[in-house]
């Protein structure tokens, strides 16, 4: 069986000011990179990956940084998988995080069925916050290299949170039947 290939960028950046490593730390936790020492991340091979590493790196560099960009494989399996164990654990993280806000977004629908808030302009924005919902899971399940295990609890609350939504709208259609 061949090797998972990885990329690990390590890199070195002045303290001052803190705007490029504030903003390197915030791209490379974008793209879920796992961080494993003091300014060395690491990520699944991809070309896209490579590309986007690459760049930074450039970006470090015209920071007045120093960068290291390497392609590697683990020697030992026991290490690759805590690697793959810190992956997940990341994912669950934010996963728990997206779970937490369906939970809000669940009660924020329950409040306006309760009181009967059955208006156009809050279906609109009940809808706007369902779409930032998606696209945030989204986001989260492209990270999901591993398939960590609150990926299926995370994808039940996206399902339910829009089948709720949907209940939601087709009370406020009724509520507006005579405007039709």
């Amino acid at each position: 069986m061949e090797k998972r290939k990885w990329l690990v960028l390590n890199y070195n950046l002045p303290t001052e000011p803190s705007r490029p490593r504030v903003a390197v730390w915030r791209k490379l936790k974008k793209l879920g990179a796992v961080n494993i020492q003091q300014s060395m991340w690491i990520m699944i091979y991809s070309d896209e990956n490579y590309e986007i590493l690459k760049k930074l790196s450039q970006d470090i560099e015209f920071d007045d940084g120093t960068s290291f960009l390497m392609e590697c494989t683990f020697y030992d399996e026991k290490q690759e998988e805590r690697i793959v164990l810190i992956y997940n654990e990341m994912r669950n993280d934010e996963y728990k995080e997206f779970i937490s806000e369906c939970k809000k977004y669940l009660k924020e629908l329950e409040k306006e069925i309760s009181i009967k808030k059955f208006t156009f302009a809050e279906l609109e924005e009940e809808e706007e916050e369902l779409q930032k919902l998606k696209s945030w899971h989204k986001k989260i399940e492209n990270r999901d290299l591993f398939n960590s295990s609150l990926g299926i609890e995370a994808n039940e609350f996206l399902i339910g949170i829009n089948n709720s939504f949907e209940n939601y709208s087709e009370m406020v259609y009724k509520e507006h039947l005579t405007d039709v």
